[in-house]
């Protein structure tokens, strides 16, 4: 005897009607990863000191520092890869310091440049754009460039604002803006920070004719106010909700938040525990909602006689920070950039054979020693899509493995897009 449904038309048009807030929620405000590009890093460098060559030149102080180290091979070796590793990678790393070197730079307005009064800030402000712009003609700029201005608590407020002004205004009015323009908004407090920086570029949009929506900006998160406000709730798990769609990253900051909870000098890491408990934290904030996250710095350079132990530390942090999901972070001199391309894309390349076994048996649905779900599936899709396109591998490699090309991969790490585009 057939067993017949119990519950009829009515008893489910009342679970949608009850399910319809929750629909609109999720759409609006958990759409997930946009599936554009993420940089490994982000370089700053005072605003004042950037030119169009100024990417070629660090790759080529990185390239030359690590020669004189005894070439990249050893540098991988000293970042714990064994020969044949160490062998691949090593190519992939020059070819990339001497093409690629610089993925994401902030022209920094903030602590990086100070205050020098108005009338130098201003036109610092204005040649920055002008010198963005020829980069991007000349085909030198990084895929993705823009500034950080200062913060906008009281005493900074009104100078963060005019250079964020005078910056995007130069930049609107010699054309049109760069396609991987970043806007970074240093030391949040508080939501109100975020609407109030909202509503400075809708009216910037409005000004000069620019699609609603254009001008997204990372938050660095450098004060333990944002982690917990004085309610007793997380402001930055707000944020995503509060402007939908207009916030793209989420960096975090390793030595002002540090030193905000009295971390002596000596101990503040970007491992330090404060760090790891803040990073979870804005990791849970962002889970869905398509903002990206960013790790910090380290402020050991590789320079002199420590140079040695500095690449060795900072490639340890970079693996730390990937294999915690962090797949971004700060570098603040030309020498960090082998370190942070080797240990990357030894992050890729180990992970690589192991995934793309587990991937292409979900996909042929092949019985392997692991079953995978499409959530792992998606992962591990977005893992090789993520080594593909910062060229930890090449796109012949990555389809002999998985048996998958670039859209392919793309369509399973982003199967919402997938649908949508279909």
């Amino acid at each position: 005897m057939a067993v017949q449904a119990s519950l009829n038309a009515n008893d489910l048009a009342h679970i949608e009607s009850t399910l319809s807030a929750t629909d609109a929620l999720l759409d609006r405000n958990y759409p997930g990863d946009d599936g554009s590009r993420q940089p490994v890093h982000t370089v700053y460098v005072p605003a004042d000191k950037f030119t169009p060559i100024f990417a070629a030149d660090w790759g080529a102080q990185g390239l030359a520092a690590i020669e004189d180290f005894g070439g990249l091979e050893k540098l991988g070796a000293l970042l714990g890869q064994d020969a044949e590793l160490a062998a691949a990678v090593a190519p992939r790393v020059a070819a990339k310091l001497t093409g690629e070197p610089i993925e994401d730079l902030r022209l920094d307005f903030e602590d990086g440049f100070g205050n020098r009064g108005d009338e130098a800030e201003d036109a610092a402000a204005v040649a920055a754009a002008k010198a963005v712009s020829a980069a991007v003609d000349a085909g030198t700029a990084p895929p993705f460039i823009g500034i950080r201005f200062k913060c906008f608590e009281a005493p900074t407020r009104a100078r963060g604002v005019r250079t964020l002004d005078l910056f995007v205004s130069t930049l609107a009015t010699a054309g049109e803006l760069p396609q991987g323009l970043v806007l970074t908004l240093p030391k949040v407090t508080t939501v109100d920070q975020v609407h109030a920086m909202d509503f400075a570029v809708s009216r910037l949009e409005e000004i000069h004719g620019l699609p609603a929506g254009r001008l997204r900006f990372e938050v660095q998160v450098e004060t333990p106010q944002l982690i917990l406000g004085h309610e007793g709730t997380s402001p930055v798990a707000q944020l995503a909700h509060a402007v939908p769609g207009r916030i793209s990253g989420l960096h975090y900051g390793t030595y002002d938040y540090s030193a905000s909870l009295e971390i002596s000098a000596e101990y503040q890491s970007m491992e330090h525990p404060v760090a790891d408990l803040a990073k979870e934290i804005m990791q849970l904030a962002v889970a869905g909602t398509g903002i990206r996250l960013s790790d910090g710095s380290t402020n050991i350079m590789p320079v002199g006689a420590g140079a040695e132990q500095a690449w060795a530390l900072h490639g340890r942090l970079v693996r730390r920070s990937l294999e915690r999901g962090y797949y971004q972070g700060w570098d603040l001199h030309a020498n960090q950039l082998p370190s942070r391309f080797s240990a990357t894309y030894a992050f890729y390349r180990q992970g690589l054979p192991a995934a793309a076994v587990r991937l292409r048996n979900y996909v042929q649905q092949t019985p392997g020693a692991v079953m995978d779900e499409p959530a792992t599936a998606r992962a591990l899709a977005n893992f090789i899509l993520r080594g593909l396109v910062c060229g930890a591998a090449g796109a012949e490699e990555v389809q002999a493995l998985t048996s998958l090309n670039h859209d392919q991969l793309k369509a399973l790490a982003h199967p919402r897009l997938a649908s949508v585009s279909s």
